[in-house]
């Protein structure tokens, strides 16, 4: 696919989702311009990430909020975006038992309201025991560092989208 010779609509059509429902990300891509090099998965991601990164705290504060919880009742009730199905599928998050459901249920809300938004984690090759290993880790971290962490799991969960879509 020659990524730089869509229309906007097409663009943001396709890769409007790649940043959890925040299609600004893909809208702003567009208009800052499409390269030869955003015609690969690492180009185009590395010209959304500096859109993202650019964008105000606020902004990336809604981003973060625009994520499921892991595991949690959007999941249960079939809910997520089919994305963040596929992904958390991938992780096993769809077989937990249920002490495993309610342990990510009481990380989930422990991780909330430390922080004011949900435990994001690139889950996709990843398995349970280091989801939660993860989780249980960044419970003690600072809230800045912690934001900063979301933002660095989005990038990562973006990477592997983009690369599933221009295969």
């Amino acid at each position: 696919m020659i990524v730089r010779t869509l229309s906007r609509a097409d663009f943001v059509a396709r890769f409007g989702s790649v940043f959890e429902h925040s299609p600004w990300v893909a809208e702003s891509a567009f208009d800052h311009g499409l390269t030869a090099q955003t015609d690969t998965a690492e180009g185009l991601h590395a010209a959304m990430v500096a859109i993202m990164r650019a964008a105000p705290r606020e902004k990336k504060h809604a981003l973060i909020l625009a994520h499921p919880d892991l595991a949690g009742k959007l999941h249960a009730a079939g809910h997520l975006t089919e994305d963040s199905t596929r992904e958390q599928t991938s992780a096993g998050l769809d077989m937990l038992t249920d002490a495993e459901r309610a342990r990510f249920m009481e990380l989930n809300d422990a991780y909330k309201a430390r922080f004011g938004f949900p435990f994001i984690f690139a889950v996709k090759g990843r398995n349970k025991a280091e989801i939660l290993a993860a989780f249980e880790t960044r419970l003690h971290h600072e809230p800045e560092q912690e934001f900063e962490t979301a933002l660095a799991e989005i990038e990562k969960i973006a990477l592997l989208r983009l690369k599933d879509m221009l295969k």
